[in-house]
This record gives C-alpha cells, sequence and structure tokens, in this order.
C-alpha cells in the first residue's frame, strides 16, 4: 500500500510571496526524489493550478480544492475545508487545511511551514488585511497542526513568543537556495538588460525597513569606492523611497539600481558582478539572498542578528550596525580579503540543500 504526502501548493500561479512560493516548488521536487519505499508525493492546489501542478515531475496525483487561491485561503482562515479530507498534508507555508483531525486512530497528520514572521515583527509594514489574515492564520495552527517547521532556531524562540501553545510542535529545518543555483551562460546579457555594472555591490532588500536601508547605504557611502550598487527584492511600492534613502545616504542616483523579486538565473547573474553583498535586516526571517550568495561563494556583511549568526555562521562577516561600515571596508580592503571571505561563503554555503530539508521533512511525517 503507497502512502502519498499531500504537499499544499497554493501559489503556484497566485503568488503572494514570491520566496515562499519558490520554496514550495523546491519542496515539492525534493521530496518526490526522497520518497521512502512505498510512499508518494501528490499535490493539493487551488482551483485554476491544475496545469501549473502538471509541471511538478513526479506528482502522483492533485487534488483541485474548489475555490481560486484567494477564496480558499479566506475559506482556510475559518476552518472551511471542504474536499480535502485528511492522510498526510504538508504544507511548505503557512496556509493549510487547519481542520480538527485524529492523527493516533486515523493517522491524519497537518504540518505548515513559517518561514517569517512580520505579522507580529513589523506589522505596520504590511497592509492590515495580510496582517489579520497571517494572525487568523497561526490562530488555527496554533489548535490544529501537528508540527510547524521554521528554518531556524531564532525563528523558534520568536514563534515561542508568538504562539507558546505551539510549544513541543515545532522543528526546525532550514531553507537552501534553488536547487542546482548557479551563474547562467547568458549571465553578462542578463546584467545588461537589467542595467547591472560588472563590479557591484549588492543590498539584500527583503524585510528591510527604513533604518535597514538607511544603514546598508551609509555602509556603502563611508567606503567612498565609486561602485554600483544593486538593492534586490524592493517591492515595486518601495523603489522610490528606496533611492531617496540611498540618495540620502551620500549614493549617486545614477549608482543605484533597485529591482523587484528576481528570477533565479536574473539573481545568480547579480550576485555573479558582486564585489560583497550586504545583508542589514534584523528580523527574523530567513535570509534567502544571503543563503544564495553563500551557494555561489559571494562576500557577505551582515548585520547582527540571531538568524545571521545562526545561518551564516563564519560565512560572512557580521557586525552591529555601528561597525557596518567598518565590517565592508574589511571584507573590500584588498583583493586577498574579498578571496577569503569568498571562500568561508562558498564552505558554509554547502550546509544547505533541499534534498536535506526533504530527507527531514519524511522523518518529520514518519515520526508524526
Amino acid at each position: 500500500m503507497t502512502v502519498t504526502l499531500r504537499l499544499v501548493l497554493d501559489q503556484l500561479i497566485d503568488v503572494v510571496d514570491p520566496d515562499a512560493a519558490e520554496a514550495a516548488r523546491e519542496i515539492a521536487a525534493a521530496l518526490v526524489r526522497t520518497a521512502p519505499r512505498g510512499c508518494a508525493v501528490g499535490a493539493i492546489v487551488p482551483a485554476g493550478a491544475e496545469n501549473a501542478a502538471a509541471e511538478i515531475a513526479g506528482l502522483a496525483d492533485v487534488w483541485r480544492a474548489p475555490l481560486a487561491r484567494p477564496a480558499l485561503a479566506a475559506s482556510w482562515q475559518l476552518g472551511i475545508a471542504p474536499g480535502i479530507g485528511g492522510g498526510l498534508i504538508h504544507a511548505p507555508g503557512p496556509l493549510a487545511p487547519l481542520v480538527r483531525h485524529d492523527r493516533v486512530n486515523d493517522n491524519d497528520q497537518t504540518v505548515v511551514t513559517l518561514w517569517e514572521l512580520c505579522a507580529w515583527e513589523v506589522p505596520g509594514d504590511l497592509p492590515r488585511g495580510a496582517v489579520a489574515a497571517q494572525r487568523a492564520l497561526m490562530r488555527r495552527t496554533e489548535k490544529f497542526a501537528d508540527a510547524v517547521v521554521v528554518p531556524t532556531h531564532a525563528l523558534a524562540a520568536k514563534l515561542g513568543e508568538v504562539a507558546p501553545r505551539l510549544a513541543g510542535r515545532v522543528r526546525v529545518i532550514p531553507g537552501a537556495a534553488p536547487q542546482g543555483f548557479a551563474v547562467p551562460s547568458d549571465a553578462v546579457g542578463r546584467r545588461r538588460e537589467l542595467g547591472v555594472a560588472e563590479d557591484v555591490i549588492v543590498v539584500a532588500g527583503s524585510r528591510c525597513d527604513d533604518a535597514a536601508f538607511a544603514a546598508a547605504f551609509s555602509a556603502i557611502g563611508s567606503r567612498g569606492c565609486d561602485r554600483g550598487v544593486v538593492v534586490m527584492d524592493a517591492a515595486a511600492e518601495e523603489k522610490s523611497r528606496v533611492r531617496d534613502l540611498a540618495s540620502a545616504a551620500g549614493l549617486a542616483p545614477e549608482r543605484v539600481s533597485v529591482h523587484a523579486h528576481l528570477s533565479a538565473p536574473d539573481r545568480a547573474s547579480v550576485l555573479d558582478a558582486a564585489s560583497a553583498l550586504v545583508s542589514p535586516s534584523a528580523l527574523s526571517s530567513f535570509p534567502w539572498r544571503a543563503v544564495e550568495a553563500l551557494a555561489l561563494g559571494v562576500p557577505i556583511v551582515a548585520m547582527a542578528s540571531a538568524v545571521h549568526e545562526e545561518v551564516l555562521l563564519d560565512g560572512a562577516l557580521i557586525a552591529p550596525v555601528e561597525s557596518l561600515s567598518d565590517a565592508l571596508g574589511q571584507v573590500l580592503a584588498s583583493e586577498e580579503s574579498r578571496k577569503r571571505y569568498a571562500v568561508r561563503a562558498a564552505d558554509r554555503g554547502r550546509a544547505f540543500s533541499w534534498r536535506d530539508h526533504a530527507e527531514r521533512v519524511w522523518a518529520l511525517h514518519s515520526e508524526l
């Protein structure tokens, strides 16, 4: 008899969080590759996403929910999940059919994944509806989730403050760079299309508030170098504000290129031109761009935080905000120094893989 682990793939076409959506696809592929004997991987998708699910090789079956993602999310927040059924359900994000079930007698399991807690750490940076939705899902997670996967112990500690009733059900399983993440053969052409120069400093802009951007730009500006600056993952509505913050730190507008979420090949192309990546966020969110920089051996300067210290370890130079400029100067002091931090980054990058993530997810469901 085959046991099927059904994966909630809610962002195949309606993408709310690009990094989480990309991670879900990576997890699906890795679970298929690592499925134990007698196990298979299926998918639960919103209405209209069946064709997108068919593009993921190796899925045993696809269960189509009766609603498109926006309505499905609203329904599941209220605990209304008709037609989904039980069995083993794994959500690579926070959205899941969290309803009452019997794990002991029926072997029904529901596991969710949390990559960040921005609705609690920086609620003012999110739309009120998004905050309300995330908090509603958290209440259902506390009541009905059999386990919650988070990528770091730092996030687990923060979750303990936000949802203390989850104590004993939290498991730490890190994320990773995309499978096969590498510099594409057409990297130069991609950079030309993006308007990115050949020697730049990249700022990881995801989950950054004004203070984080200001710290990064001030550190770059104080170095007095003329390298271009590329900001990745700035939402469309943030671009003007980010440019203003860069200008206030003394960076000439023509030096600063601001981009929303890029495709994996484009991100690898940009990082290939980076002398260093600056990761200034101090939130509990998983540092996706920093992990990708590790994978490519890009020197990293990171703001001191529990997440950076846990994930990056000695693969980056981690410094408090008042020393961020000195840290960047240390990395860029010479070509020898830059190469030394590049090697440290590459060494640390080998610690993360989606295969390891998937194997630990299978082990978690076996444990449950």
